[in-house]
């Protein structure tokens, strides 16, 4: 399989994992905790599931070199951005403005993080394999 072809495959994973991931957020944590606090928290444990997705993929990619780590990670980053845009608006009918409040680190948005997060994810994840 090309490297174009497994990169989207991993992050259709990563989609997968973190959509399911969002679901039992909103079932199990809102109302414990209230809608913009277990964002906040899902940034975390949404990382922790990015990683182990990255790292049980990452034998797959084979050897890379960091540039193309990074680039992979780009690419995540870039997809993920468009997704959340993209259901945000036209699946869930949020407003701009609740959108970007997960991007506003000075507010409490956290999803910044998550995404440096899933940037550098390949590039982590390669170093502590040796891959």
């Amino acid at each position: 399989m090309r490297l174009a072809a497994k990169i989207l495959t991993v992050w259709f994973v990563l989609l997968a994992v973190e959509f399911t991931h969002g679901a039992l957020r909103v079932i199990f944590l809102v109302p414990r905790v209230g809608d913009f606090p277990s964002r906040q928290i899902g940034v975390f444990t949404g990382s922790l599931l990015i990683f182990v997705v990255v790292y049980l993929f990452a034998p797959w990619f084979g050897h890379l070199e960091t540039r193309a780590l990074l680039a992979i990670g780009f690419v995540w980053l870039v997809l993920t951005v468009l997704f959340e845009f993209a259901m945000g608006i036209f699946l869930f009918h949020f407003p701009l403005r609740r959108i970007l409040e997960d991007f506003n680190i000075a507010k409490g948005g956290l999803f910044p993080l998550a995404l440096l997060f899933l940037f550098f994810s390949p590039l982590l994840v390669a170093r502590l394999r040796r891959v």
